[in-house]
């Protein structure tokens, strides 16, 4: 083929137009860095796609603000350095809003409670935290539930407290009947339960601790992505996200159904 001056502009001018089409594209991302095994709120499936509670909430909110998801494999303290040098716009892992990571990061309002619950047998007579009066509590060895459970043993007048190195094997032994309760984190309880039937979590013990979407200091998404959050709570698309994951309906008045601010330094 002969090339006239003539195509040749033409053939430059396609290259840069695809140039552009290509930098849009970039442009309208969302790049989001994850760590890759905290189920139920993010980790990869067999495919090594990412899959998970908070996965979909990115997801949408994305979609919503009309941005692309990328999802990309991070080390848990990874998160903080790559949100603080923007090599990513947000992170997720099921990250605590606290007053010292707001100094120099920015979160979405919180649409996650993280709080322990008390759990039993479903046809347990146990309804609340006050029926564990005497009872024997299971505890998962070295967790925050073990250290709520003894710091408050001689206030709630707990009995017996049998810690267990495995979620399995707890609540194998609850099934057992071996202990009346345990006293651990919801969302995997609830994650668990899924799978392993009978059980139910009869009470919630708050922890005051919630979870949003970590992002930039000050970034120039955070209002869209959290107007998007906003629009999810109130359609009812972060409870039935809930449902999903957790098996279970948020409870009433929770960050994941409630419109929250943007948390502030």
């Amino acid at each position: 083929m002969i090339l006239t001056r003539r195509n040749i502009l033409i053939a430059a001018t396609m290259v840069g137009l695809a140039g552009s089409a290509l930098t849009a594209r970039a442009a309208d991302a969302l790049h989001v860095g994850s760590y890759p095994s905290n189920p139920p709120f993010e980790y990869k499936n067999e495919k090594g796609t990412f899959e998970g509670f908070e996965v979909d909430i990115v997801t949408e909110a994305a979609k919503r603000a009309g941005l692309t998801p990328d999802i990309a494999d991070y080390g848990f303290q990874a998160l903080f350095a790559a949100t603080s040098s923007k090599r990513i716009d947000v992170a997720i892992s099921s990250i605590t809003i606290t007053p010292e990571r707001l100094k120099s990061q920015s979160f979405t309002q919180p649409y996650y409670d993280s709080d322990m619950g008390v759990a039993t047998k479903t046809d347990s007579p146990i309804a609340s935290l006050a029926d564990l009066k005497g009872k024997t509590v299971g505890v998962l060895s070295g967790s925050t539930g073990e250290k709520w459970v003894k710091d408050n043993q001689a206030e709630k007048g707990f009995g017996d407290i049998k810690g267990y190195n495995s979620q399995q094997d707890m609540f194998l032994d609850l099934g057992a009947g071996r202990i009346e309760a345990v006293v651990s984190d919801i969302p995997g309880m609830e994650y668990l339960f899924l799978k392993m039937k009978g059980f139910a979590v009869k009470d919630r013990i708050k922890t005051g601790e919630q979870y949003g979407l970590m992002m930039t200091k000050d970034s120039p998404l955070l209002e869209k992505i959290n107007a998007a959050i906003t629009e999810m709570k109130k359609d009812g698309t972060m409870a039935a996200i809930h449902k999903k994951w957790f098996g279970s309906e948020p409870p009433a008045n929770s960050a994941t159904v409630t419109e929250l601010p943007v948390p502030k330094a």
